[in-house]
């Protein structure tokens, strides 16, 4: 067990370096440790699980913008001590006095999203196509996949959807005419990008689901959106999800919903 969290950990540093060199690593590690005695022989030691750079983790969490926590979490590990389960840079006690199963899987949380997070930017996946081809779905195996949040459009703005349909003298199920696409549609896709952007801000990646058609459609609404996201320091990509007509015919008889049969 000890040999595999020796590699794992190794495998990770490895990941964490990147494209840069093991030689270029090895030079800036010994600018932040002003010290000029590791070399890229060393470096290569620790990501092949030989041994493990117990004196440079303080460097290395610099060098990487990683925790310290994290790697002293994971290089516990890889010498077979179990660390405690907290550990995370502040005290919940205050908060939660007396909770020590909420407090315990809070640190555990911060552990992992430090762990998964770490060399990369929170990334918003965009998941759209027609109705019935299935994006919701794929959406879903997505988030139970990656373990990030999903956000799908009908669940997030459907009810204030209808309800604003309603106070404007329409069927609140309409979903074509020039009503809703310009006094509704609007209000609903800026309501679900600001959710997303709530979440991204907080470094948590996340899936939207959602028909972006119209969107995807002017060839400047996804660089806008992904230029946008990159300022910030969020990874945008898209996916569209392609069905057949007949699958999608019978996906929506299937489920039957009023916004499918408004006329």
């Amino acid at each position: 067990m000890t040999t595999q969290a020796r590699r794992e950990f190794g495998a990770y540093l490895a990941r964490l370096r990147g494209t840069r060199s093991q030689r270029a690593l090895a030079a800036e590690l010994c600018a932040l440790a002003a010290t000029h005695t590791l070399t890229r022989h060393e470096v290569s030691h620790w990501e092949r699980g030989l041994r493990i750079p117990d004196d440079w983790l303080p460097y290395l969490a610099r060098a990487h913008n990683v925790p310290l926590t994290v790697l002293e979490r994971m290089a516990a590990q890889a010498h077979g001590n179990e660390p405690g389960l907290d550990g995370t840079p502040f005290d919940l006690s205050a908060f939660f006095p007396g909770a020590e199963t909420l407090k315990t899987r809070l640190a555990n949380a911060w552990h992992g999203r430090a762990v998964a997070n770490a060399g990369g930017n929170p990334v918003l996946v965009l998941v759209g196509g027609y109705a019935g081809s299935g994006k919701t779905e794929f959406a879903r195996f997505l988030s139970d996949l990656s373990g990030w949040a999903l956000l799908d459009k009908d669940a997030l703005t459907r009810r204030m959807t209808e309800r604003l349909l309603i106070s404007l003298g329409a069927d609140r199920h309409d979903r074509h005419t020039d009503l809703y696409k310009t006094q509704v549609r609007p209000h609903e896709y800026r309501s679900l990008l600001n959710v997303a952007y709530n979440n991204t801000e907080c470094g948590i990646s996340l899936i939207l689901a959602a028909p972006v058609i119209s969107e995807l459609n002017n060839p400047s609404w996804l660089p806008r959106l992904t230029h946008g996201c990159q300022a910030k320091g969020v990874d945008v990509t898209s996916i569209w999800v392609h069905s057949d007509l007949d699958t999608m015919h019978e996906y929506i008889e299937l489920r039957d919903a009023p916004r499918d049969s408004w006329s």
